[in-house]
């Protein structure tokens, strides 16, 4: 069978499937049209979020029998048309829990701790002691919100620094324990000091952080976001950062990104993006989270292993 990879991945991935009989093929550069017209051919799919896997490229892929998604995120797979195809689905969040729980938990230090700033100001010979005073992470209640591997892994390496962890999880029950309570929406809303968001993207979880959630925290809070960019109304944020209800913000990812995730067109970005890269309150990367040298590697291993299973 023939497997198209239209995303580099690690040769880890490769290499199980070469080692199982399966033939690979990559097409890193071709549009998604052409990618349509070729689909025919294959069994196998690999990607990351180059193109969109829609109904249209999975009725085109006749004898398509699995998608391989390295990473987390399955917004851009068609899931109910694969399913109807018959189409198996996998992906391997379990690969990149490790880092994006540890890049929280950093965005986090460097922010309560003021670090982006004082690391800039020493550079240039400033020595602000009192003005670069921090907050201690074992004060504060953090609220996750989403216990999947994500939000598991944050609350996992919140262990130790003696903060208070809460996690809600609308489609997940009975995983309190280990210094992590359940508990429900509303509990966050009126003790989390910290907000760190972990879900899925769907209608349900777009603008999930707008107006209205923020007026919902009943003490100002700080935000973390290393799930996707259009969980956070970024005006909304900046009005939440300009009157104080917002303390602070941590972000990986940006409501902006285009959906492969691969550019920000820095020339095209609204206001409420020029607040955030100008504001002392806010740490920014480029949605790396999840970008580690260890991840990229697991993120394929667990793929291979997944596929295996199929029996194919």
């Amino acid at each position: 069978m023939k497997v198209l990879f239209v995303d580099r991945v690690h040769p880890i991935l490769e290499e199980r499937l070469l080692a199982n009989g399966f033939e690979c093929e990559h097409n890193y550069v071709s549009p998604y049209s052409e990618i349509v017209e070729s689909m025919a051919d294959y069994a196998g799919l690999v990607i990351r979020s180059r193109i969109p896997v829609d109904a249209t490229l999975i009725r085109a892929a006749k004898n398509l029998k699995f998608i391989a998604r390295s990473g987390a995120g399955l917004e851009n797979i068609d899931l109910t048309a694969a399913k109807n195809a018959g189409i198996s689905v996998v992906n391997s969040p379990e690969g990149n829990r490790d880092a994006v729980g540890e890049h929280a938990v950093g965005m986090l230090l460097m922010l309560l701790n003021r670090l982006h700033l004082a690391d800039a100001e020493v550079r240039q010979g400033i020595w602000n002691r009192e003005g670069r005073r921090g907050r201690e992470l074992c004060s504060l209640t953090v609220g996750i919100i989403g216990f999947g591997h994500m939000g598991s892994a944050f609350a996992e390496k919140l262990q130790g620094f003696g903060c208070k962890v809460l996690a809600y999880d609308k489609y997940k029950k009975g995983f309190g324990g280990q210094g992590v309570s359940e508990c429900s929406p509303e509990k966050i809303y009126n003790e989390a000091d910290v907000v760190s968001l972990h879900l899925p993207l769907s209608e349900e979880t777009n603008y999930y952080v707008d107006t209205t959630f923020i007026e919902a925290m009943a003490k100002p809070f700080y935000l973390i976001n290393t799930a996707r960019g259009k969980h956070v109304n970024t005006a909304a944020l900046q009005s939440g950062l300009e009157s104080g209800k917002v303390l602070g913000a941590c972000l990986d990812v940006i409501e902006y990104e285009k959906k492969s995730f691969e550019h920000l067109d820095f020339n095209a970005l609204p206001e409420p993006f020029g607040y955030l890269s100008r504001s002392e309150k806010v740490v920014l990367s480029p949605h790396v989270a999840g970008w580690t040298i260890e991840s990229y590697e697991k993120l394929s291993r667990f793929l291979a292993e997944k596929i295996q299973r199929l029996g194919m």
